[in-house]
């Protein structure tokens, strides 16, 4: 029997329709595990196959860039995050420090100024001596008809004219100027209610109302008012006027001073 071909140019399936079918032919074989022998004349024809297989290893070559681009990208921004939390932990441990140091100087500040107050109240609180490297040349209650009331109502520290007098602890002048037979004197109440005087001076240098604290130099010891010769005339009192005399002496040890 013999086959009449149509007239006219035969003409073969276009690329992309060959291309298509080749690829779905090569999957399907694949997918079978076999490789045939027999295959349409399309896929015998070498540069049929040639141009499939080039198709395909092209598509394995991108799809394994495109992993490794994603793959690259995933290390790179586990890095980037990686970096980010150190910098973070990084930042708070130095801000702890700071703060920890911050902290530390504070509290040293606190304890110095504690240290420095505590200091200052004991210094307050302590008495000194009228008069530095000096003995008591008159003693407290001593009779004699030089004082009007018969007996001594405080007591005379040794000292040239000129000697520097100091208050013997925190108190407040409320007397300063002539006193009489006590010459230039200054009385000052002390922080305990108390009241001190130092008479015959030379010079005064305090005014009333003035806030001493102890061992400050109040004035220069001399010889005037009533008095033989130059000397510190020393009282300690309950009160701020005469006749409320104590004992200066005892006055004086009791709170720290021996005299």
């Amino acid at each position: 029997m013999a086959f009449i071909r149509a007239t006219g140019k035969h003409r073969r399936a276009n690329r992309p329709a060959r291309t298509t079918r080749n690829i779905a032919g090569i999957a399907t074989l694949a997918a079978g595990g076999v490789v045939a022998s027999v295959a349409s004349p399309a896929l015998a024809a070498t540069d049929e196959a040639r141009t499939h297989d080039t198709g395909l290893q092209r598509a394995v070559v991108l799809g394994d860039e495109l992993a490794n681009h994603v793959e690259a990208q995933a290390d790179a921004q586990q890095a980037e995050a990686e970096a980010a939390a150190a910098k973070a932990k990084a930042e708070a441990v130095a801000k702890k420090q700071a703060e920890e140091a911050r902290q530390r100087v504070e509290a040293a500040r606190k304890a110095k100024e504690r240290a420095a107050r505590e200091a200052e109240r004991k210094r307050l609180n302590t008495f000194v001596a009228p008069v530095a490297d000096s003995y008591v040349s008159t003693s407290y209650k001593a009779s004699s008809g030089l004082w009007s009331s018969g007996s001594h109502t405080g007591i005379d520290f040794h000292a040239a004219s000129g000697t520097s007098v100091h208050a013997v602890g925190s108190g407040t002048v409320v007397e300063a100027g002539w006193g009489g037979a006590y010459g230039n004197n200054i009385v000052i109440k002390m922080n305990d209610g108390t009241y001190t005087q130092y008479g015959h001076l030379s010079s005064l240098g305090v005014s009333v109302g003035q806030r001493v604290t102890p061992g400050q130099q109040i004035g220069l010891s001399g010889s005037t008012g009533n008095t033989t010769g130059p000397h510190l005339h020393f009282e300690a009192r309950t009160g701020a006027d005469y006749g409320s005399d104590m004992d200066p002496v005892a006055y004086l040890r009791s709170h720290g001073v021996n005299a």
